[in-house]
């Protein structure tokens, strides 16, 4: 019997180990960085963690004992170049006004991991080029820390989509009448591309890629952001792209003004997000709508007319967009719609047929995916057999489905982005071999009911990781014949 395993690798601490590296964490939060340095030395002699080096450091570093915390990184460095270790150098320099140094020590990241060919660096090179990038811009910045004053003091605040409204901060801007925008609204005041704004509670990762492969197969100058890839402003200040994919989240969406994207899609909607949105789901739909509120008449909606919520929404509000639906349970006269395993499409006065045969992706959510970018594209003047050239190379994204390897007969597939139960129900509904179904993590308000018949089909057995398993628990403890629950 084969066995398909959903993975998911952690790293927990036990014991004593775990109770002084929580105590130690605790001083150092309080700003008792003597204590904490005393703690954080005598874990790193019993465990080589390197989390505890950076914690030694950065405790030298809140008692300005630079010269110190140099030491500690240049013999680290003497004993393995590590990328990460230039960027913790680069910044003890910043902390010390050295910005001569700093940008020596991050621009060493970067051409190490270059010549590395190693891919566990990313995070390094990223840090690097982004404080290499600022100080060769004389842009101010600040890091592990914030200065409120310099904060309120401010024309214009651009803040990372993973703030909350509700953060007290961001409450004392709005009360300032200080403009709170996202990134998306902020670059794209400084561009004149052709956007393509992608959203939805799934399949936007999908779906951006698979667009901007066609796009770039067919030519086009055209740039990917958004929640993916570089920041889109990066990209607006140092290219001169004339289209960009943006995949756009609801957290981003909720920071725009008068942001608009010539084409718009929205893949699907559902609960998702809630403790973000006081757990109403009214208020996750009307944001993920955001994508085009700012659109005209001239502009396109491209959408999945199966969606319940999406027709709802449509039924009782209007938008400018011409609308462009898709669907797999329904024909159309215009638009896309699946029949007899041919997909079928019909915009611009033209049609577009394909077999899901020749699809790479696979899976009914995969079907749409593709029907959204492939009419994204046409609307783009793309040709036909350039898309479906595209749609027969295109390798797919990276944790979706993904499959990782194959040992003793059992397969292991990554689909650490299904985060939400509509993503899992899709990822279990391609399954065809029993399955461990490895599953966990915070709660955002899920209903899991909905997985019950897959999972009694397709589910072996249940292992639980993460902090709320009692829902889980509760609802498949008696459907499947193992639920084996770890505490991390």
């Amino acid at each position: 019997m084969h066995k398909i395993v959903f993975i998911l690798f952690f790293l927990s601490l036990t014991g004593m180990n775990a109770q002084n590296n929580l105590l130690a964490e605790n001083y150092f939060e309080q700003g008792e960085y003597e204590k904490a340095l005393t703690l954080y030395t005598q874990l790193y002699k019993k465990n080589k963690y390197f989390n505890y080096f950076k914690a030694i450091v950065a405790s030298h570093q809140q008692l300005e004992e630079y010269k110190e915390a140099e030491k500690l990184l240049k013999g680290r460095l003497n004993i393995k170049i590590i990328p990460q270790l230039y960027v913790e150098l680069g910044y003890n320099y910043s902390l010390q006004e050295n910005d001569s140094l700093a940008t020596i020590n991050y621009n060493k990241a970067i051409l190490f991991v270059k010549e590395s060919e190693k891919f566990n660096y990313g995070r390094s090179i990223g840090e690097s080029f982004e404080k290499y990038s600022l100080l060769n811009n004389a842009i101010e910045f600040e890091e592990r820390q914030h200065t409120e004053s310099k904060i309120l003091n401010a024309d214009i605040v651009v803040k990372s989509p993973g703030i909350a409204d509700t953060v007290p901060l961001v409450i004392k801007l709005k009360d300032k009448c200080i403009q709170v925008i996202s990134e998306i609204e902020f670059a794209s005041q400084y561009t004149d591309a052709t956007i393509v704004g992608i959203t939805g509670s799934n399949g936007k990762t999908t779906t951006t890629l698979l667009l901007h492969h066609i796009l770039k197969g067919a030519g086009l100058n055209v740039g990917v952001a958004g929640n993916i890839g570089d920041s889109f402003a990066q990209q607006v200040a140092n290219e001169k792209y004339d289209n960009y994919v943006l995949e756009l989240s609801s957290f981003q969406l909720d920071g725009v003004k008068g942001f608009n994207s010539h084409i718009a899609i929205l893949t699907n909607i559902t609960p998702d997000h809630l403790d973000r949105y006081e757990y109403d789901f009214e208020k996750y739909i009307a944001s993920k709508f955001r994508v085009t509120e700012n659109q005209k008449e001239t502009d396109y909606l491209i959408y999945d007319a199966d969606d319940e919520a999406i027709s709802n929404w449509l039924k009782k509000n209007n938008t400018r967009a011409k609308l462009v639906p898709f669907s797999l349970q329904k024909e159309l006269e215009y638009g896309a719609f699946l029949k007899n395993n041919i997909i079928t499409i019909n915009i611009n006065k033209d049609t577009l047929t394909m077999p899901i045969s020749t699809l790479t992706v696979k899976g009914k959510h995969n079907v749409k995916n593709a029907m959204a970018a492939t009419m994204a594209a046409q609307l783009l003047r793309v040709r036909k057999e350039s898309i479906k050239e595209s749609l027969s190379s295109f390798e797919g994204a990276e944790h979706r489905l993904e499959n990782v390897a194959k040992i003793y007969g059992v397969e292991y597939i990554n689909d650490s982005k299904a985060t939400n139960v509509n993503a899992t129900f899709y990822a279990l509904e391609c399954m065809d071999k029993q399955t461990v179904w490895i599953v966990g993590g915070v709660d955002k308000g899920n209903d899991y009911n909905d997985l019950l018949p897959l999972v009694r089909e397709k589910v072996k057995a249940i292992v639980c990781l993460g902090l709320d398993n009692d829902k889980i628990k509760n609802i498949f403890g008696n459907v499947v014949d193992i639920l084996s629950l770890i505490h991390i």
